[in-house]
């Protein structure tokens, strides 16, 4: 359990700096761009995007090694245990989506309720985020 406890924390950990680093850059990257103000907001969009989809294959590489290695849970129902069914069930678990074709039994679980909690303040980060640049740079006019 506390290997569970300690495993997730990492995951998380890294999709948080990842996100931090993602938003830092694009900040960094849209103060000094030569570019409309349109596609400035757009530009953040797609780099934001992109920071998520990221974090997202963090989470699967994680639920790709739990449900191959012994003590740490399987997934089971409409999966294979392909890597990309792995990114599947993380797109669906980070945006709380869940569909719930797939369900997670043993310690994965744990990580896919943590993974859940991350998607929705990294996703409402992200929303404040393109607010504040929305509000720097929106054309007025």
């Amino acid at each position: 359990m506390i290997l569970a406890f300690i495993a997730n924390s990492l995951v998380v950990i890294l999709a948080v700096v990842i996100h931090y680093e993602f938003l830092f850059r694009l900040t960094q990257l849209l103060k000094v761009a030569k570019i409309r103000h349109r596609l400035r907001i757009a530009l953040g969009v797609c780099g934001a995007l992109t920071a998520h989809a990221v974090e997202v294959w963090i989470f699967s590489f994680a639920y790709y090694l739990m449900h191959h290695l012994d003590g740490w849970g399987h997934l089971e129902g409409n999966f294979d245990g392909s890597l990309l069914d792995c990114v599947y069930y993380s797109f669906t678990s980070f945006t709380t989506l869940g569909f719930g074709d797939i369900v997670p039994f043993g310690h994965v679980r744990f990580l896919t309720g943590i993974e859940s909690l991350t998607g929705l303040v990294l996703i409402t980060w992200t929303a404040s985020f393109l607010f504040v640049e929305m509000q720097r740079y929106w054309d007025s006019k």
